[in-house]
């Protein structure tokens, strides 16, 4: 079986145990909700992004209704050395209620069927009520599957600050899966010193804004039909905060702007601005990995470097600190 081979720097996933690479692959695009992919792209997609040294995926079992996941079940079957962790809880209603033992042993058999392994590596609910998070009888539930063999370490997905304390708290909860990025910097301030204290793992998602943070769109990019960043900018399909990072996409682009001239001239020489974005999440204090999605092998592999870069100038670091504070605290720092 092949094994990832990189120079990328690697850091113990809260307490899973398991040491993974600071850039890892987000694979919600693979399930093809972010437009047609077909089996042989996710494909390449994911062999680019091993063999650049990644070691961590990130699926759900609602991407693509199992596709992602069986996806990634393929290519487990000649590669060594891969941490997944998936996510479940979206293919219902999200109401407490749903959220109980029977549905997490039906919901977990399926995803184990999807990967075609015994134990899940790493089991997240995904961004599930508030309700759910501060409930005992949550808790209670997953150390069963675990005490069962059926998932190794659990985690969970959250939306805000506040909930990710409210699991950081758990004394078995290994990660906590957040939103950070150059234009939501939010968990800086408690999230991610608590999970640090804590030794929870911290999973990065939405490092780029869907996209506005490698500085390839402007006021008149579109997006086709079937993607998030055309049908739930109002937060009509699901949180808002998921796509853009919950910022104006106007004001998201001109902010871009400004990241990438920060990112040119005063980030590590030949870096692209979506590779400083992705160095910037990473290099933060407390985070474990950070889960960009990727299209194409080249882009895989782009990321993936990201991964290698130097430490960001102090330069740079007050540049971003100053970019949120202007463009973006008082519209979304309260909101999540």
């Amino acid at each position: 079986m092949a094994s990832p081979q990189s120079s990328m720097d690697s850091r113990t996933l809260g307490r899973t145990g398991r040491d993974v690479s600071v850039v890892g692959l987000g694979t919600w695009q693979l399930g093809a909700d972010w437009g047609e992919v077909s089996e042989a792209d996710a494909r390449a997609v994911l062999e680019a992004s091993v063999e650049a040294g990644v070691t961590f995926f990130d699926t759900a079992d609602v991407y693509g209704d199992g596709r992602s996941e069986q996806v990634i079940g393929g290519f487990l079957e000649d590669h060594d050395g891969i941490t997944v962790a998936t996510k479940m809880g979206r293919r219902v209603d999200q109401v407490p209620e749903n959220y109980r033992l029977d549905a997490f042993r039906e919901w977990t058999d399926r995803s184990r069927r999807n990967l075609g392994v015994d134990t899940l590596d790493l089991v997240q609910l995904h961004c599930p009520p508030t309700a759910t998070i501060e409930d005992d009888a949550t808790y209670d539930a997953l150390d069963t599957l675990v005490a069962d063999g059926v998932i190794a370490a659990y985690g969970v997905s959250v939306e805000t600050a506040d909930q990710a304390l409210a699991a950081i708290a758990r004394p078995h909860v290994a990660s906590v899966q957040i939103i950070l990025n150059a234009f939501r910097l939010k968990p800086l301030d408690r999230v991610l010193p608590a999970a640090q204290e804590a030794g929870v793992g911290i999973i990065a998602r939405v490092p780029l804004a869907s996209g506005l943070l490698s500085g390839k769109y402007d006021e008149s990019t579109t997006f086709a039909d079937d993607d998030h960043r055309t049908y739930n900018r109002d937060g009509s399909a699901f949180d808002k905060g998921e796509t853009f990072s919950g910022v104006d996409f106007a004001t998201g682009v001109a902010a871009a702007r400004e990241f990438s001239r920060l990112a040119a001239e005063h980030g590590p020489e030949g870096a692209t601005a979506a590779q400083v974005a992705l160095a910037w999440v990473w290099q933060q204090a407390g985070v474990s990995t950070v889960i960009p999605g990727a299209r194409n092998p080249d882009q895989a592999r782009a990321n993936a470097a990201a991964g290698t870069l130097p430490p960001l100038s102090a330069e740079l670091l007050d540049g971003v600190r100053r970019l949120y504070d202007t463009s973006f605290r008082e519209a979304v720092h309260d909101q999540w």
